[in-house]
């Protein structure tokens, strides 16, 4: 991969942490400890040298932990022949990668500041080289953990840029040379209320304690007096603070969250299929963001439609073209479908499961493709050779489906083309299935084929009248067909005066 790029995001990373540093330690930290003291320049440059001699500490040890939070990204770019888990590994420690700048700088750049400036402290203010309170030496220490807190809050939102570059990188190799797409996955380390909650804190309290601090060294190194009361006044204000501040980040993540949630719901509903818009409610960028949503669904329908309209176009002419081949049939699978459709509404059946019956049902002869033109379009009857042959066409219509991408839109259809000529006795083929273990399009299309057969024309005889072809059908429900489908399909067509070899039912 491209190593200027990892390069690059350490110069940042680098970049950021002196800026970071700078604001909170010397900034802040140094600021308030030079401003509020009143101490001589020979305490002055001991206080500078323990404060360089922590840092070198504190630099020496935060580096080697670095080192070992960047080893799987810095892998990632300099390793030859990459593989999957290398790249994964380096992708999720990249997103992690501003939560563990957090906990280096709770961990070894504050303890290692801290504890060797404090014992420091402690030696020199024990051997006279510092004319300060023992007890500063907490008020130090407490000083310092907000001024970790501010700057780990600096450092995080800075790292959180800087790793964009990297995680990019990561995606387009996965993808380029593993066909793996780390995007589709989620990544969540650090939720949007504890990010927003400890920032509110941090930001709001951060500046009235370390006021409060300053204050009460002012007001020592002053010798004024009423420092108990102050400090009781202090308390409540700061408490008062962190209340005021969790509430306002509870509001906040709450109005943030309301709309994030609605479009997680919505991407939820879209990978299942069911493209549903979101009312817009907001004022603010969410607005835009709704406002998006809907069009990329209202442009998804569109998609849909014509995918929709294209696939049963396409079903409709490949039936089609399997019906050319024998004029003598032309229009059977079309027929078969309508016929099923009627069943299948008359049995209360869904929408999507009718969609797939009648594309079933226009597909059930597709095993014939399969079929020698010398039996298919023989003129006269079949021997029994070359009627056990036709047998075949179920199997082969079944194993051409299931040879069909994307497999899971092909296996619905496959039972109904396998098993529209059995019987609910277990006298029919190919498998001599009986009663209920025949499938459910199994039963229905036997019905419509069946009626559709006897009423069509063949070389050999001409098409019976319906009311004989319905007489059959009544003679066999319970043997040869379900007897509830037979029966659904009976009343309907009794109900009905129509020509079958003319009739169009809308599908």
């Amino acid at each position: 991969m491209n190593k200027k790029i990892y390069k690059q995001f350490i110069v940042v990373l680098f970049k950021n942490y002196i800026f970071g540093s700078f604001m909170a330690v010397f900034g802040i930290g140094a600021l308030f400890m030079f401003t509020t003291l009143d101490i001589s320049v020979q305490e002055t440059i001991t206080l500078l040298t323990i404060l360089i001699v922590s840092l070198v500490i504190m630099i020496t040890v935060e580096i080697s932990v670095f080192l070992k939070h960047i080893r799987p990204i810095k892998t990632a770019f300099y390793k030859e022949n990459l593989t999957i888990d290398d790249l994964r590994e380096a992708y999720k420690q990249t997103h992690r990668f501003p939560l563990l700048t957090v906990y280096r700088i709770f961990g070894p750049h504050l303890f290692g500041l801290a504890l060797p400036a404090m014992l420091i402290s402690y030696i020199s203010i024990h051997n006279g080289f510092l004319d300060l309170p023992f007890y500063y030496i907490g008020i130090a220490f407490g000083a310092s953990v907000l001024v970790a807190g501010m700057h780990s809050v600096i450092e995080f939102f800075l790292s959180t840029n800087a790793i964009k570059p990297i995680l990019m990188t990561l995606q387009n190799e996965s993808l380029a040379n593993h066909d793996v797409d780390f995007a589709h996955q989620s990544h969540l380390y650090l939720s949007i209320q504890r990010k927003i909650l400890l920032s509110a804190i941090f930001i709001s309290v951060f500046p009235l304690l370390l006021f409060s601090l300053a204050t009460h060294f002012r007001f020592t190194e002053a010798s004024i007096p009423l420092l108990a009361e102050y400090w009781s006044w202090a308390v409540f204000v700061l408490i008062v603070s962190i209340i005021f501040a969790i509430y306002g980040a509870y509001l906040l993540y709450n109005n943030i969250s309301e709309p994030i949630q609605k479009l997680e719901d919505g991407m939820q509903k879209i990978q299942i299929g069911q493209l549903t818009y979101q009312n817009d409610v907001y004022s603010d960028e969410f607005s835009r963001l709704i406002s998006g949503y809907n069009q990329m669904v209202s442009g998804l329908k569109r998609k849909d439609q014509i995918n929709t309209q294209l696939l049963d176009s396409l079903f409709t002419t490949l039936a089609l073209a399997l019906d050319a081949r024998d004029t003598y049939t032309a229009g059977h699978s079309v027929r078969v479908a309508n016929y099923s459709i009627i069943i299948g509404k008359e049995a209360k059946l869904d929408k999507e499961t009718l969609d797939l019956l009648r594309k079933s049902a226009l597909l059930h002869d597709i095993g014939k493709i399969g079929i020698k033109d010398s039996i298919l379009l023989k003129d006269g009857r079949l021997t029994d050779e070359e009627y056990n042959e036709i047998k075949n066409h179920p199997v082969i219509g079944a194993n051409i489906l299931s040879q069909v991408q994307p497999k899971e839109e092909m296996d619905p259809l496959i039972p109904g083309v396998k098993y529209h000529h059995e019987r609910y006795d277990g006298l029919g083929y190919p498998e001599g299935l009986k009663g209920e273990d025949i499938p459910l399009f199994g039963r229905i299309m036997a019905v419509a084929d069946a009626y559709d057969a006897m009423t069509s024309d063949r070389p050999y005889r001409n098409g019976m009248p319906i009311n004989k072809a319905l007489s059959i059908i009544e003679e066999g429900k319970g043997t040869q067909w379900d007897p509830y489908f037979a029966e659904l399909f009976l009343l309907y067509m009794k109900n009905n005066t129509i020509d079958s070899k003319n009739y169009k039912q809308p599908v």
